[in-house]
């Protein structure tokens, strides 16, 4: 999450959305750039340097299945289960094998130059550092502590700031219509088609009925 939390970069201020929810009240004037909570970040952390919009923070749990079905595991770089050194793909090696005379094998898909050893995948990679989504206009990041980073989606909602703990990111469960515009999920990621905050399109800041099915065409 260090990578996530050191974004800088100059941002393009954000145009407020036009339409709202039933009982969702967006303040268009007397605004003030912080909304509601504190920007730990100064505006230059957790935030698309391109459209000035924030990460959204989720639980995990809050779309566990959906989230489960899509996302990806990240086992990081392959490692030396002796040393812990970067190992390297055994393919490298193959016009060398007789440099390899005399190394302990213990597989034939890693190897490392220091400890003289080759080894398998299954033990190249060890625990999973976080879980991956990327497609479909997302870009989204589950880390060890069980939240998600939206760092890029076709989709918003206003929310307050996190915590310091992800400095200039906002808290998807916490929405506030005078709150700063989050990048979140879609409805369809939620049980019933209903996310438990107001959705609003990127592209157009038009809002998204709940129950929604189609939300990329007017057809």
């Amino acid at each position: 999450m260090d990578s996530i939390r050191r974004l800088e970069g100059q941002v393009t201020p954000t145009r407020r959305p036009a339409g709202r929810p039933l009982g969702f009240t967006i303040r268009h004037s007397g605004e003030t750039e912080m909304g509601h909570g504190i920007d730990y970040g100064h505006g230059k952390v957790n935030i698309d340097r391109d459209t000035g919009i924030r990460f959204g923070v989720i639980p995990a749990n809050d779309i566990v299945e959906a989230w489960g079905s899509c996302s990806e595991p990240d086992y990081g770089d392959p490692t030396c289960p002796k040393c812990g050194e970067v190992a390297n793909d055994i393919s490298g090696m193959v016009k060398n094998y007789e440099k390899m005379q005399g190394w302990e094998d213990s597989g034939s898909g890693y190897y490392c130059n220091g400890c003289k050893h080759t080894f398998d995948s299954d033990v190249a990679y060890g625990c999973i550092h976080g879980w991956d989504y990327t497609d479909g206009g997302y870009v989204a990041r589950q880390e060890s502590d069980g939240d998600i980073f939206i760092m890029k989606s076709p989709y918003y909602t206003l929310a307050v700031f996190c915590a310091p703990c992800a400095p200039g990111a906002c808290h998807l469960r916490n929405p506030v219509g005078d709150g700063s515009k989050a990048y979140c999920f879609g409805q369809d990621w939620f049980s019933g088609d209903a996310a438990p905050y107001p959705v609003f399109r990127v592209e157009d800041n038009s809002y998204v009925n709940p129950g929604s099915k189609q939300y990329d065409s007017d057809e």
